[in-house]
């Protein structure tokens, strides 16, 4: 039993108390103040998901944000050393996308031969050790990615990805990075003595990249499952002599049964042998103490394993920082793990008057490192393109028809119907598919699109369409249509008839994956329960939750078909919709969906982006559900079209509650 039963990691208190690294109170983790003889702390942290967040700036509000930033986070690393007795540092990838800065340097300024990404400078300033890969690292092509990369003053290690097709065995791919390190480390046991310990860390990325950008990778490269690479890997780290080896996941934790090229594998890599720990990323969660994995078995979401092993997911744009605390042991030549903490320690908290407070102040040396291209970010992001007639909000994108959803359909429609007016597909009837990128969940209270009416600058479309996606369409026919919607309407929970104050949103359903179509009208019938899991695989066959569509004015035709204009993600089977992937994409286009929206609001000079209610909930008289937005949503709950929504009080976390009248 470890002698550290009932050991908690460090309040918020505590950490306010030896904050600063000139602090003279510093609270030694209890390994470092009882480690023995042939004992030694050897603490491992973690950021993951830093997207570009030098600065706790959010640039699409054109605001500081006390809630991210790697300046931030780097300002506790000092004092999370003097904790411990040894400490390392890792990166877990999604680095080089995620805000305009990324595009900027991307889209406007370039990387050539030798030039350095201001994300990389920040970073080599702080002495990390490793770093692996990210599915957003390939957002902007392979060869953006190896200049900037090469920046880098640490190794990046990323076991599955492979150049070209895979081999008959793992160990015999070709692949981009070393699939491992082993690091070297000095290290003082308890005693003071300063001996070797050999660390070893392997990376993955998830293998829906060949998915996800498939415009960049394909023909160029390909992806292994990750437990299978792990399998191969961990055996050759152990013979060539790592001590402890330390899993670098850019993969979430998933609770259903494993699959091959499972998406979010971290569950399952914490079980293959030889692997001492797991840090986690990609889900923008939070593990351990949190309640975004209770109920996921073989995950202890208080003492932070996956199936025994420590295991940590530290938050997304430097919310946190992720702890794995090892109490090494020497038996012999050897080092092993016998002892154990995990930690996701915050850089702020919310007041009781659910304000966000800062913990930490920015790192100078980060600041100073990205200052220049934070400043040329500003000027590039305060670009004016046009004007808009009325605001541009998300508020309410996820229970009624949007303004911040309908300008992008209109984008979309207009440039599809101009791509598409000489070829074989002009006379196919054109949809538009858009979903919400901003509609708080996991981004808070104020992770929402809000551009008054006026002009519309480069910041105003980012924020509109957060990802670099670019545009694609498919044909399909009004059945697929009817299916497409089907599965989006997994955003909502089923709520009986008659219920009152029912939860409406299904917190498990990313808003990304919530389309509108637009050309069609529609309703939801919210007493039925989902036709499709989110797997797309049929769970109830006999729902029909969209009832009443209608192309023209009449009942559509399963059997017509229909252009539908999307972006890559959701063309190349992103979401898991039924029956859309890439064998039904007909055009493929050059450009970003951002790109066209800005050329659209240039060509119209003034846009109107009024939603037009093409869809509404089907009425279940006497009956009420409850959503959460955020609080600035009171300023437009009267003029929401084709939902009668009510204020409904304060919610969690800084967010507003709100009652929809069915």
């Amino acid at each position: 039993m470890s002698f550290l039963a009932g050991f908690q990691p460090m309040t918020r208190r505590s950490l306010l108390g030896g904050i600063a690294a000139s602090s003279a109170l510093v609270m030694l983790h209890p390994f470092a103040a009882r480690a023995a003889a042939n004992q030694a702390h050897l603490r491992i942290m973690e950021t993951t998901d830093i997207h570009v967040n030098v600065f706790p700036y959010d640039y699409y509000a054109d605001k500081p944000n006390d809630t991210m930033g790697l300046s931030r986070t780097a300002s506790i690393i000092d004092s999370i050393r003097a904790e411990a007795g040894n400490s390392m540092l890792i990166d877990n990838g999604d680095v080089l996308q995620g805000n305009p800065m990324g595009d900027y340097i991307a889209y406007e300024r370039g990387m050539k031969d030798g030039d350095k990404h201001p994300v990389i400078n920040a970073m080599n300033t702080l002495g990390y050790d490793v770093g692996t890969l990210g599915n957003h690292e390939f957002n902007y092509g392979l060869d953006f990615m190896f200049k900037t990369l090469n920046g880098a003053n640490y190794p990046i290690v990323c076991a599955n990805l492979t150049k070209g097709k895979l081999a008959s065995d793992p160990k015999k791919d070709e692949l981009f990075f070393k699939p491992f390190v082993i690091v070297e480390k000095k290290i003082k046991d308890g005693s003071g003595a300063e001996s070797t310990i050999k660390v070893g860390f392997i990376g993955f990325v998830p293998p829906q990249i060949m998915v996800w950008d498939s415009k960049n990778l394909e023909g160029k490269a390909q992806t292994r499952d990750i437990v299978d690479a792990a399998k191969a890997w961990v055996p050759v780290m152990k013979e060539q002599g790592a001590d402890v080896v330390i899993a670098l996941s850019h993969s979430g934790i998933d609770g259903g049964s494993q699959t091959d090229g499972m998406e979010n594998a971290s569950l399952y890599v914490a079980g293959v042998p030889g692997i001492d720990a797991v840090f986690t990323g990609h889900q923008h969660l939070v593990f351990p103490n949190s309640k975004d994995f209770d109920g996921v078995k073989g995950a202890d979401t208080k003492k932070g394993t996956l199936q025994g092993k420590p295991a940590v997911m530290g938050g997304f744009w430097g919310s946190h920082m992720g702890l794995i605390d090892l109490l090494v042991e020497k038996d012999g030549n050897k080092w092993k793990v016998v002892d154990f903490t995990s930690e996701a320690r915050p850089i702020y908290h919310r007041d009781e008057a659910k304000k966000v407070v800062a913990d930490v102040k920015d790192k100078p040396e980060v600041v100073a490192a990205a200052k220049a291209e934070h400043e040329a970010t500003l000027a590039y992001v305060r670009r004016a393109v046009g004007k808009t007639s009325a605001p541009l909000y998300s508020y309410f994108s996820l229970v009624a028809d949007d303004p911040s959803v309908q300008i992008v359909s209109n984008a979309q429609t207009w440039y599809i119907k101009d791509m598409l007016k000489e070829g074989q597909y002009k006379d196919l009837p054109v949809l538009s598919a858009a979903a919400p990128f901003k509609a708080g969940g996991r981004g808070g209270a104020d992770y929402f699109t809000d551009v008054p009416a006026g002009d519309i600058a480069i910041k105003n479309v980012a924020d509109l369409y957060l990802y670099p996606n670019t545009v694609q369409a498919v044909v399909i026919t009004g059945a697929q249509v009817k299916n497409w919607l089907e599965m989006s309407a997994g955003m909502f929970n089923k709520v009986e008839a008659g219920a009152k104050d029912a939860p409406l949103l299904n917190n498990d359903f990313p808003s990304y994956n919530y389309d509108v179509i637009d050309g069609v009208t529609y309703q939801i019938d919210l007493s039925q329960p989902t036709r499709f899991d989110k797997n797309g695989k049929v769970v109830n066959a006999d729902s029909n939750r969209i009832v009443n569509l209608q192309f023209n004015g009449k009942p559509i035709d399963p059997a017509q078909k229909f252009v539908v204009v999307t972006n890559n993600y959701r063309a190349g089977g992103g979401g898991n919709f039924p029956e859309i992937a890439a064998d039904k994409v007909i055009f493929v286009a050059p450009d970003t969906n951002r790109d066209v929206i800005v050329r659209y609001i240039v060509a119209q000079g003034t846009i109107n982006p009024s939603a037009d209610a093409n869809w509404t909930f089907k009425p279940l008289p006497g009956t009420t559900a409850i959503f959460e937005t955020g609080p600035k949503a009171r300023q437009f709950a009267s003029a929401v079209k084709g939902a009668k929504i009510e204020d409904a009080g304060d919610g969690e976390n800084g967010f507003a509650k709100f009652r929809l009248v069915l």
